[in-house]
């Protein structure tokens, strides 16, 4: 397997940046793997992803961080509030349904953890807390 550059937010527990939550962070990963393999199929690229794919990488990272529910987050499948432009959400929602039944074999953990967090709603992890 090609090694991949980390395109994700930088979390080193510095004093300046809070630390990104543990179910954020697998939120991204599984997203960033989604798009890999959305990638690596459509735009035959191994290692680094082209340039659309690091552009919609960046957008869906600059989003799950500015959610308002923060931790506490629903999948967007399942969020109240749809914060991504149409055109945005159309070229994610292309991706997840290209890598999605994918992930199963290549990712099964985060697969089984990202279903396991899209059967709750934004207002049971607020309950949670």
């Amino acid at each position: 397997m090609a090694s991949m550059t980390h395109h994700g937010p930088a979390n080193d527990g510095s004093k300046n940046e809070p630390a990104t939550p543990r179910r954020i962070r697998r939120e991204l990963a599984t997203v960033r793997a989604m798009i890999v393999i959305y990638c690596r199929a459509h735009h035959h690229r191994d290692g680094d992803l082209c340039e659309e794919c690091t552009d919609l990488l960046s957008y869906v990272q600059q989003r799950v961080l500015r959610c308002p529910f923060g931790s506490g987050k629903p999948t967007c499948l399942n969020c109240p509030i749809h914060c991504y432009k149409p055109e945005r959400r159309e070229q994610i929602r292309t991706v997840m349904r290209y890598s999605g039944p994918r992930m199963t074999w290549r990712h099964p953990v985060l697969t089984i953890l990202h279903l396991l967090d899209g059967r709750r709603s934004a207002s049971q992890r607020d309950e949670r807390k």
